[in-house]
């Protein structure tokens, strides 16, 4: 069963932060500094599977709206349905004002935000030296 919360402790906080080091860093060779931007600003999520953490994610308002960043989900437990529950509950937690709620997602992430309502917006682009697509939630 997959567990997802809003992380309230700094131990959760440190989990997500291993999970984001692991998937970000180490994986995908994500620079560091830009890695841990807008921390203190941000909502985080912890997924947790048979009392294991297992992804994570956050969101945080900018100038353009709600924005969904920093996915991760640990190798082992991809295509298993935690991005699906941490996505949901990331959505159930942001507030529904008008603004504009998006996301930068990784090329091979497209088709799982589309089939999560997400739709593209513009070109795609480089950030930490992987090609991204704007997308907001329809």
């Amino acid at each position: 069963m997959i567990h997802v919360k809003e992380i309230q402790h700094q131990s959760e906080l440190n989990e997500a932060h291993a999970i984001r080091r692991e998937v970000f860093v180490i994986e995908q060779n994500c620079p560091e500094d830009i890695e841990w931007e807008y921390e203190d600003e941000s909502h985080h999520f912890l997924a947790i599977v048979e009392g294991k953490p297992a992804g994570t994610a956050r969101w945080r308002e900018t100038a353009n709206g709600i924005k969904l960043e920093r996915f991760a989900v640990l190798q082992e437990y991809r295509n298993s349905g935690v991005g699906a529950a941490i996505l949901k509950k990331v959505l159930q937690s942001v507030p529904r004002d008008g603004r504009e709620i998006y996301l930068h997602a990784q090329i091979t992430a497209k088709n799982f935000y589309l089939k999560h309502g997400f739709v593209p917006l513009g070109d795609e682009f480089i950030e930490a030296d992987i090609v991204h697509v704007k997308m907001i939630l329809s």
